[in-house]
């Protein structure tokens, strides 16, 4: 078995069961009432409170802080849990909180998930197996999410909604009722070019010349009611001698997912 690894600037409060091969970096904190499995790694400057208690193998990145108080103004002190399986990834800054008296005084997570960074997981949450996080996806308390779904980039799930197993809610998607099993989410795309970036141009030393020559262009791409193909050919034909328009020529021709218009 492999002994702990713990650094001599960590603090580990008395209280704390550490499994064995369990390793502690540099400024991470473990609270009162933490029991961590063995395998567990924490990096520097990671925070873990308790009541809380892990499985093995899980690893907290820096600053993160996982098992704190509820965001909960009826929160007073009271005993309240985190549980949490194995083999989870907590990357930077995610924080998990623990559960209230109010939603069953715990918070559970099961194993294989992965928090990017910036996640968070409110009070009495209950997130099952193989999940996946993306940076700054957000529950709201009382919020279910089932075994391998996925919440994108910055979508916060409000209170009490559930995510279905193998769901996947895309990037900025605002959850406010529960997502269905094996179902694909996304608010709708409503992305917009309108014309060229004038000032931060202007800022660059761009002359009055080629800003034209970059509007006339945009005008034909956006505003002339032809198609990307047919545009691409009328500006060819009529702005060609520009080296901008030239490389906005060549950027469009080679885009393998369309462009933003």
């Amino acid at each position: 078995m492999t002994m702990q690894a713990i650094s001599a600037q960590a603090v580990v409060a008395p209280s704390a069961k550490l499994g064995t091969g369990v390793q502690v970096g540099a400024y991470a904190v473990i609270g009162d009432d933490v029991e961590l499995g063995e395998g567990c790694v924490l990096h520097a400057h990671a925070v873990i409170h308790g009541p809380s208690r892990f499985g093995k193998n899980n690893v907290f990145h820096p600053f993160c802080s996982v098992g704190a108080d509820p965001q909960d103004l009826k929160f007073h002190g009271e005993r309240t849990e985190l549980i949490v399986g194995d083999g989870n990834v907590f990357r930077e800054n995610v924080t998990v909180s623990r559960g209230t008296a109010g939603g069953g005084g715990k918070t559970t997570i099961g194993s294989g998930n992965l928090f990017m960074a910036y996640s968070h997981v409110a009070h009495d949450c209950h997130v099952g197996d193989n999940t996946i996080f993306a940076n700054g996806a957000t529950l709201a308390g009382h919020v279910d999410v089932e075994d391998f779904a996925s919440i994108g980039a910055f979508s916060p799930v409000h209170q009490f909604c559930r995510v279905g197993r193998y769901a996947y809610v895309g990037a900025c998607t605002v959850i406010t009722q529960d997502v269905p099993p094996f179902s694909l989410v996304v608010t709708e795309r409503e992305t917009k070019c309108y014309g060229i970036n004038a000032v931060g141009l202007e800022r660059q030393g761009f002359s009055a010349g080629r800003l034209k020559a970059l509007e006339r262009a945009f005008r034909l791409l956006l505003r002339a009611k032809l198609n990307t193909s047919l545009a691409l050919e009328e500006i060819r034909k009529t702005l060609g001698d520009s080296a901008d328009v030239q490389e906005l020529i060549r950027f469009i021709e080679t885009a393998e997912r369309g462009i933003v218009k």
